[in-house]
């Protein structure tokens, strides 16, 4: 079983609170895995900073078989956070090209067919801290995906997003999958993850409860 992404022990703590607590898992290559648990205090979004290399850890963080997390790993790497990262002074265009000059990005169509496809054409050079926290998000996605990632992290990706947003999103992670990537992918919506994920870990006060396709977690569910 070839990983992207191997989790073992991996325990997070803020002070004398544990927020993930001996976290073990493996994201598979092509595949999207789910971190399920109810918002605040399940580990969910702790587990993605510590796979970014934003928070301290114990255990093991192997990145695409290549070592714990580090600059030229990310590289590899995009990420959508749940508290999205952006510079909001500047515009989308501005944005996307700083970003790009920072991953090394020379596909400017691949970028500009990005923009299109999230609808962001009409808001591309208006400052971001005008615009709606959905088309926040849909920048901070197309910042995500720019650099053709192998790895994608993605933090309760579909905030702010209608219907219709969602569903391209799901088509630029399937395309995502088709070429080989994988993605971690977490949500407190069991439709959600069922809908979207391969394999789904549920996690509970930093905990992984139980593990499997979204089938075996739903009969181990109806069983107990």
């Amino acid at each position: 079983m070839d990983c992207a992404l191997r989790i073992e022990k991996l325990t997070v703590k803020y002070g004398s609170k544990v927020a993930v607590d001996g976290l073990s898992t493996c994201v598979r290559q092509g595949e999207t895995y789910c971190l399920l648990g109810p918002n605040g205090g399940a580990g969910k979004t702790t587990t993605i900073k510590a796979v970014l290399g934003l928070v301290r850890y114990e255990g093991v963080i192997d990145i695409l078989g290549m070592g714990p997390p580090r600059p030229e790993i990310m590289n590899h790497v995009g990420a959508v956070l749940e508290t999205p990262l952006v510079l909001e002074t500047l515009s989308p265009r501005d944005f996307l090209e700083f970003v790009g000059s920072v991953r090394g990005v020379r596909d400017s169509r691949y970028v500009e067919a990005l923009v299109r496809a999230l609808g962001l054409e009409e808001f591309i050079d208006r400052p971001i801290m005008t615009l709606s926290a959905g088309n926040r998000q849909k920048v901070v996605i197309a910042a995500a995906l720019m650099h053709r990632p192998r790895l994608l992290l993605m933090d309760e990706p579909f905030n702010y997003l209608d219907a219709k947003s969602v569903r391209v999103i799901k088509e630029l992670m399937q395309r995502h999958l088709e070429s080989g990537g994988s993605i971690l992918f977490t949500t407190h919506i069991m439709e959600v993850a069922e809908r979207v994920c391969m394999r789904i870990g549920i996690m509970s006060m930093g905990k992984l409860v139980i593990e499997g396709t979204p089938t075996e977690i739903i009969n181990a569910a109806n069983a107990g």
